[in-house]
């Protein structure tokens, strides 16, 4: 990973200075006002594996020849470059599988129980001996990913409950669209919840961004034709409702329906599993094709992440921090089996 510190006179300016040095897939760390005025950003950029670095890696961690079409060689990221390294620490190094603990591993992170006993079982059919891939096989048969893509969106409609962080990750996006280039404009609808409004302006004021509020559906189809016809990207904030509540549904089907418009499901980590996947199939069943999960920094089991990333939808992106500088991050099945295993094994040994 490349860590770079810019210093400028504001944040446009630290944005533009992080795209021209390290492209636009680098990733804001953190920002803070520097001494004598400005602005100080770190910001961070995986270095990219290529093919050929990517199945020895896979071969390495796995001790056997990995076949062209594996899915393993789909991972071109950091994560498999340090599957490489030689000074693995006791936590990380390869586990033999046995379909009794990794079932245990998935009951500890309070995952729904049907979807354990599926995933157990396609691991096991995987004949895979190492625990980690076995795992990450069975989840990719489950996993669909497809990250945001801010270059081609031209409305993004956050949708979910209320508290699982729906304005953080609105601004997050805006962020990674001035990041890349892109122009955008935060939207809010939540008139009536208390400071809704003020907080999501304050995030625009932050990253320095356009900010608009609307308060029907009539106004917000006409800020996001504005937005179309300009190539503005529109990120818009909605109050927090339950998707499994007919009238709530029906309050919100307006705007969904709005042209340029892609509803986009936000749900948090740090819920019970089962009420998760319910709320994530309920979004689908709304129009959210994609689904971002928060709060990954407070969530100490994750079956709710199992959970929401295992649904019809694709998983976009998770977050593990409530703060604007956290930024976007995605997820694979490899990365999310060893957070599991990693994460059961710590557990185990913090009990013994």
């Amino acid at each position: 990973m490349k860590l770079r510190t810019f210093l400028a006179a504001d944040m446009r300016e630290a944005l533009a200075n992080v795209r021209a040095e390290l492209g636009a897939d680098a990733v804001i760390v953190s920002s803070q006002k520097a001494k004598g005025g400005g602005v100080m950003v770190r910001a961070a950029v995986e270095e990219i594996a290529t093919d050929a670095e990517v199945e020895e890696a896979v071969a390495a961690f796995a001790g056997r020849p990995v076949a062209a079409n594996d899915f393993e060689t789909a991972y071109r990221s950091g994560l498999m470059r340090r599957l490489r390294g030689e000074n693995r620490t006791e936590s990380n190094r390869s586990r033999n599988f046995n379909r009794a603990e990794l079932l245990q591993i998935l009951r500890s992170h309070r995952a729904p129980d049907a979807l354990a006993h599926a995933l157990a079982e396609a691991a096991e059919k995987t004949a895979l001996t190492d625990m980690t891939l076995a795992l990450a096989s069975a989840l990719d048969k489950r996993m669909k990913m497809a990250a945001l893509d801010i270059a081609k969106s031209e409305g993004l409609l956050l949708t979910g409950l209320n508290g699982a962080g729906k304005s953080a990750t609105a601004a997050k996006i805006a962020a990674h669209a001035r990041l890349s280039g892109r122009a955008v404009k935060l939207v809010a609808t939540d008139t009536q919840g208390a400071g809704a409004i003020a907080r999501l302006e304050t995030f625009a004021s932050h990253i320095d961004v356009p900010f608009a509020a609307a308060e029907n559906a009539e106004e917000l189809a006409k800020i996001i034709g504005e937005c179309a016809k300009e190539n503005v990207l529109a990120v818009i904030d909605t109050a927090g409702f339950d998707p499994r509540n007919a009238k709530a549904r029906n309050a919100f089907a307006a705007l969904a329906k709005i042209e340029h418009v892609e509803a986009i499901g936000i749900v948090s980590a740090a819920c019970d599993a089962e009420e998760t996947a319910d709320i994530a199939q309920s979004l689908v069943s709304l129009g959210a094709r994609r689904i971002v999960v928060t709060g990954l920094d407070i969530a100490r089991k994750l079956g709710a992440l199992v959970a929401a990333s295992t649904q019809s939808a694709a998983l976009a992106h998770v977050t593990r921090s409530p703060f604007v500088a956290g930024g976007l991050e995605t997820l694979t099945p490899l990365s999310l089996a060893r957070a599991l295993i990693d994460a059961g094994h710590a557990d185990k040994g913090s009990a013994q």
